[in-house]
């Protein structure tokens, strides 16, 4: 599996088959979960604190380094997809909206190559 063969939905279906059954849906209020997005997200930047951006780069060349790091991805999107689930927010829609008005709101030919 890739993401290339992989679909939103299917990601969203093995996270709810996981939760489902571990019967930890009355655990995953969207307070806990968006919390746990949090946490998940700090632990992946602990990888990358104190680092100078061409340090940070260079994690994926470590595989240690880069295994412990792919991990903690996963548990931020583990932890969002099971938001998604418990808020039933179709992911591809928002993210499609999101984009759209973050287009307007940073047109490409103002803002390529800047980040201000």
């Amino acid at each position: 599996m890739s993401d290339e063969t992989t679909s939103v939905g299917e990601l969203r279906a093995l996270v709810r088959a996981f939760v489902d059954d571990r019967d930890w849906s009355q655990f995953h209020s969207p307070k806990n979960l968006s919390m746990s997005i949090a946490i998940e997200a700090a632990e992946l930047m602990e990888h990358f604190q104190w680092l100078d951006d061409a340090a940070s780069r260079s994690v994926g060349d470590d595989a240690a380094a880069m295994q412990e790091v792919r991990e903690e991805l996963a548990d931020v999107l583990c932890y969002a997809l099971a938001f998604a689930n418990a808020m039933e927010i179709d992911v591809s829609a928002a993210l499609r909206e999101k984009l759209k008005k973050n287009a307007k709101k940073y047109p490409a030919q103002e803002f390529r190559g800047r980040f201000r």
